[in-house]
Order: structure tokens, then C-alpha cells, then sequence
């Protein structure tokens, strides 16, 4: 792999203060680990610049957020006991926390410096692994996410002129968030795979769900069923994404990382591997030098298993994002899993790799109306296809 060009991530620790309490499924622990990580194995020395992360004013916040989200949760986050259920803050999924306004537009200023670099050239690829919290809408916190960074993200290129931008979801949960917000914008196109709504939060991404009156086909949803693996995943992503990507011709291309789709997760029920999820970010790597100049945005996401599989999904992905893949095989840091075992203790994964050699069956060579995978990928083909001049049905 060529990286073709310099490469960041943007992390300050001070980033691990969105923290929704030690009950939460979301810690923080998952990029603490990660970064250790990554840098015991030398990712971050091998061609990966680390960006300080700037903090979001309130204005650029507001490119995309009410004001009286905004108003909320700094209220709330300063107020012992405040809660605003319209607002979603001080439920279950978002509980309110001491400094949660700053916390969260310290994610949303990351995440922008991340799209900064990109448009501005200063790296070809940047990450933000705290960043991709896809579920908050303009007016409401969801589903552990209190400001939308990657629409913030989005948004802020399309103030400075550009004219496609576009955005790859592959966190197990659908990015309804980010495609609610740019539902009817033709320069957006937004691609969520996920686990169907029928089984999983939020309860929406239907193959139907597909844009607004001004941007028929901008939105792309791949609803899957429970139990779909490293093949079945890789099929559908391979007879969507790409095409879509192709035909649209992003100048940017951003990607959201969730890596719940793991068969350890315990929030979801899709069975992915380590493997199949770093065959995933190649793929997308891949893509953004096809279609957007390598111009590439990589943000993180949801990922429960704190220790069995988000640090190793993670640092997989960083190694992709500085162009020096790393081998599956590798082990991990032995000081590394001993800091697992006295912070934690617990037992951390021995090797980067889950032992599985990812393969699929390319849509080409058939599709089976038997099957709910591909009854799925169907009709997500015949829903949108058509509206990007592309045909549903080649195989």
C-alpha cells in the first residue's frame, strides 16, 4: 500500500473527558487502549503525524446544531441533576455529566481539524477515532451522541466550496444522524450498512429511506440481518459502496468506523471478525484514492467490546491510515497486555488477527432470492441504482 502523501490523527488525551460515567457501555478506556496501542506497535511513528485537537466554538457548532441544543447541554452539563428529555439529555443512552459541552465540542473541533487537513492538504489522510457520533440530530441528542461531529465535519467543506462529499457508514448502527441532517442535499451522498432496524436501535435505514425531493438517491441504506459475517458483510458492501462511489466521484471521501458490527460486541448482533472488519477499512483506503485523490477522513464510532476488539479494530485502521498496514499475525505488546491486566484486569487479545482468512462471493456471480442477505443488498440495488444512472441487476 502507498499512503501517496502525509497522514495525521489528531488526538489530544484531554479527548477521553466524554465520559458518560463507569456504567456506560461507551468508555473512554477503548482509546486509551487504543493508543497505547498503537503506539507500542509503532503506528504512530511510522509516517502518521499526531495533530493537537482544537476545541469547537459554539458558532461552529451551530453550522449544523440549534442553539437550544447547544444552550441544553451546556445548561445541563453545569447543573448537578439537570436533565431535557426533549432535548434527549439525562436518559439512559445520554446521561448528563459535569462539563459534557465541552467535552463533546472538543470531539466536534478534532473531528473538523481532521476535515481541515484533508481539504486543505496538509495530510491526504486524517483520523479521529473519538470522533463519529453519527446519531445526534440538529435539535436532540441519541444514542450516546451529543453533537453530530461528522456533519459539524461535513459541513464546514461544503461552507469552504465543496461540491461532493462523500460519507461511509459501517458501524453496526444506522448513521441516521448525519443522513437525517444532509437528507436532502444532492451534494452529499451518505452510505450507512448496518443491522436492519427491525432488530437493532435506531429502528430506521430501510432500503426506501433514500433522500429528499432535491436529492433523490443521496441517501443509501443496507439493512441487514442479524448474524451477517465477514462474507456476507464484504458481499454487500462490494455490490454497493463501490459503484455508488464511482458514479458520485466525492472530492472527499469520510467514513465512519463504528466496529460494533464485531461478533463479541455486546450491544448488536452481527458477527464480524478483526479480519473482516480491517478488510473493510483496505477496501475504503482503496476507494478514496480511486475516487476522491486519496483524500480520505476517518473518524471512529460505536465499539463495546473495550478490550477484545476496539483497540486491535482501531489500530488496524490507524496502521491503514499512515499506508503501513499491519500484519494480522502480529502479536500484541506484552506491555500492553499488562497494562490490561493491572488497570483492567482483565485478559487482552494476544494477536491483532481473529485467525479468519476474510473472503466473499463477489454480486456478480448471482444473487438468491432465498436469502435474506441477498434479498437485502437487492433491494438496496433497486431503491438507488436507478438514480445514479446505475444498473440494479448486472450479475
Amino acid at each position: 500500500m502507498d499512503c501517496s502523501g502525509p497522514a495525521s490523527v489528531v488526538f489530544d488525551p484531554s479527548l477521553t473527558e466524554y465520559n458518560f460515567g463507569a456504567s456506560h457501555p461507551m468508555s473512554p478506556i477503548r482509546v486509551d487502549l487504543t493508543m497505547r496501542l498503537a503506539e507500542e506497535l509503532g503506528v504512530l511513528d511510522s509516517g502518521l503525524t499526531v495533530v493537537p485537537a482544537p476545541m469547537a466554538d459554539d458558532d461552529l457548532i451551530a453550522t449544523v446544531h440549534d442553539r437550544g441544543l447547544i444552550e441544553a447541554v451546556t445548561r445541563c452539563g453545569t447543573v448537578p441533576g439537570a436533565y431535557d428529555e426533549e432535548r434527549g439529555l439525562g436518559s439512559d443512552d445520554n446521561p448528563v455529566f459535569e462539563g459534557m459541552h465541552r467535552a463533546a465540542a472538543h470531539v466536534v473541533g478534532a473531528s473538523v481539524e481532521a476535515f481541515r487537513q484533508v481539504w486543505s492538504g496538509e495530510s491526504l489522510h486524517s483520523a479521529n477515532i473519538t470522533g463519529g457520533l453519527h446519531h445526534a440530530m440538529r435539535d436532540r441528542a441519541a444514542g450516546f451522541c451529543i453533537y453530530n461531529d461528522i456533519a459539524v465535519g461535513i459541513q464546514s467543506l461544503l461552507d469552504q466550496g465543496a461540491e461532493r462529499v462523500a460519507y461511509v457508514d459501517v458501524d453496526v448502527h444506522h448513521g441516521d444522524g448525519v443522513e437525517k441532517i444532509f437528507w436532502n442535499d444532492p451534494r452529499v451522498l451518505t452510505i450507512s450498512l448496518h443491522e436492519t432496524g427491525q432488530m437493532l436501535f435506531p429502528g430506521t435505514g430501510f432500503p426506501n429511506d433514500s433522500g429528499g425531493p432535491d436529492a433523490p438517491g443521496s441517501a443509501v441504506n443496507v439493512a441487514l440481518p442479524p448474524g451477517t459475517g465477514d462474507g456476507g458483510w464484504l458481499r454487500a458492501f462490494h455490490a454497493v459502496v463501490p459503484p455508488l462511489l464511482r458514479e458520485f466521484k466525492p472530492e472527499v471521501l469520510v467514513t465512519q468506523h463504528g466496529c460494533d458490527s464485531h461478533i463479541e460486541d455486546p450491544l448488536a448482533h452481527l458477527m464480524l471478525t478483526v479480519d473482516g472488519q480491517r478488510a473493510t477499512y483496505l477496501a475504503l483506503h482503496d476507494l478514496a484514492h480511486e475516487v476522491s485523490n486519496g483524500r480520505w477522513v476517518v473518524l471512529g464510532g460505536g465499539g463495546y467490546a473495550l478490550v477484545e476488539v476496539v483497540p486491535r479494530a482501531w489500530t488496524h485502521l490507524l496502521a491503514i491510515v499512515a499506508g503501513h498496514p499491519l500484519d494480522p499475525a502480529t502479536e500484541t505488546p506484552p506491555g500492553w497486555r499488562e497494562h490490561v491486566r493491572t488497570a483492567l484486569g482483565r485478559q487482552a487479545p494476544f494477536r491483532l488477527t481473529d485467525g479468519r482468512v476474510p473472503a466473499y462471493r463477489d454480486w456478480a456471480e448471482g444473487y438468491d432470492p432465498d436469502t435474506w442477505l441477498d434479498r437485502a443488498i437487492h433491494a438496496t440495488r433497486t431503491e438507488v441504482f436507478p438514480l445514479h444512472g446505475l444498473d440494479p441487476l448486472p450479475y
